[in-house]
């Protein structure tokens, strides 16, 4: 009732104003502006006032339990996929320069979680592999090797439930995140639970503080497959702002995941040192 009247308020106001202009010989011009604006304050009022009284999500159970479902469905998923080797493509783009270049290589995960990585190949431009590839590379290896815990959890994120959306054919609860403290490696964004096992599915957002000074804004897209009950990565799309080349686009493909080569050992120098070199053989 409240958003009928207030249109039919405008309403009459245009019928009034358009009645004094015909009066006093105002031209068409003056009329249709008059219109326009009648019909964007009646449909700014008709939409801006159904959404803003539309009713909150409420989650089918509580949005604690369902992280807690969560983080015990994550425990089973990094038992699942230490000791195994993914294979993968890394393509680059630095758009600025009209560079490219793609690695193909093996992705070792060792029992103690530690992550190396054997190139297969590459092809593309030398800048591209040597500073975005393998700066990438040696990003992640240190940032598997490092102390500080920045896994999604209660203690660095508050989560708040948003709805459901289709993945895949299945349903997935969409949880926003706001990281507790601005700290390297923490993100603002989604996370996207599978309904029925709770594993994750779809993450995407920005990082709420930059891992370098050469970096001024990360934004990624990270998409997992289900198999055997288990996410198991499968594309990684991310669009780094640089200060010296612009904008950088990376995607990781993961085509294929199994445990029969992966290696257990490998010491933190020695998986430092594969992570740097990879893109350099």
């Amino acid at each position: 009732m409240p958003k009928r009247r207030v249109v039919l308020i405008n309403r009459n106001w245009y019928i009034r104003h358009v009645r004094l202009i015909r009066a006093s010989g105002t031209t068409s011009f003056a009329q249709g502006s008059i219109l326009k604006l009648f019909l964007s304050i009646a449909l700014a009022l008709t939409f801006g006032s159904s959404f803003a009284f539309s009713d909150p999500k409420t989650p089918p159970i509580p949005e604690e339990e369902m992280v807690n479902k969560y983080l015990e469905a994550t425990q089973a998923q990094e038992s699942a996929l230490r000791g195994g080797t993914a294979e993968v493509d890394i393509d680059a783009q630095v758009p600025k320069f009209k560079k490219t270049g793609k690695l193909h290589a093996l992705r070792n995960i060792s029992k103690l979680g530690k992550i190396t990585y054997h190139a297969l190949g590459f092809s593309g431009d030398n800048v591209v592999k040597t500073e975005v590839i393998a700066n990438y590379l040696k990003a992640e290896v240190q940032a598997g090797q490092g102390t500080s815990d920045v896994s999604i959890s209660p203690q660095n994120y508050k989560f708040k439930y948003k709805g459901t959306q289709d993945w895949n054919g299945r349903q997935a609860y969409v949880l926003q995140l706001k990281p507790r403290e601005k700290k390297v490696g923490l993100f603002k964004g989604e996370l996207w639970l599978d309904t029925e096992t709770y594993m994750p599915v779809r993450e995407t957002g920005s990082f709420v503080k930059s891992p370098s000074f050469m970096l001024k804004k990360v934004q990624f897209v990270r998409e997992y497959g289900l198999q055997n009950g288990v996410s198991v990565p499968q594309r990684t799309e991310s669009r780094v702002e640089t200060r010296f080349f612009g904008p950088v686009e990376l995607n990781i493909n993961y085509l294929t995941f199994s445990k029969d080569t992966a290696q257990s050992g490998g010491s933190a120098d020695e998986t430092a040192t594969l992570g740097t070199t990879a893109a350099d053989q």
